[in-house]
């Protein structure tokens, strides 16, 4: 796929609460890459702390809350898969069992298509993981008002190759 534009957003920690997350300068929300970094941080979290990843999904997504039906799902999606936020960092891969590089690395891109809805306020990234042979897509909105970027939509819990630890074919 053509990739027009790229991002690389480094975290030195991941934040393991709300007070934390703000305290990054990512928080403003004024990069779309930054708050599509924040969010598969958020998901990372998820596994070990759901209340807190929900409460930093809920600050990403602005005005719009997080439904019923996005917990139920990130619930059923979470079952004995904790390692699939972990893909997207640099150096995660199935052989490491998606232990990132530190500092945690990011690098989302854009294609021809990522800006179709831009004059209605919407940017798609794309980042790969280390477990899958395609990109995955994270879908923004801006808020015009305060020009900040929120989360709109994310296909970043979808199957990826189980961790050779996990894997009885490997």
């Amino acid at each position: 796929m053509n990739q027009e534009k790229m991002y690389e957003v480094v975290l030195e920690v991941l934040p393991e609460n709300m007070e934390q997350m703000l305290a990054m300068s990512e928080a403003d929300l004024t990069k779309p890459e930054s708050t599509a970094a924040l969010a598969i941080a958020a998901l990372n979290l998820y596994p070990a702390d759901k209340n807190a990843a929900l409460e930093m999904l809920a600050y990403l997504q602005g005005p719009q809350e997080v439904t019923p039906y996005e917990k139920q799902f990130l619930e059923d999606r979470f079952r004995d898969k904790d390692y699939v936020p972990r893909s997207y960092f640099k150096g995660a891969t199935p052989e490491n069992d998606y232990e990132p590089e530190k500092p945690y690395r990011l690098q989302f891109f854009e294609n021809p298509y990522s800006r179709q809805n831009l004059e209605e306020g919407y940017l798609t990234l794309y980042v790969n993981s280390g477990g899958a042979d395609n990109a995955r897509q994270v879908k923004l909105r801006k808020k015009n008002s305060t020009s900040q970027w929120f989360l709109w939509e994310q296909f970043l819990l979808a199957d990826i190759r189980k961790p050779v630890s996990a894997d009885p074919w490997a």
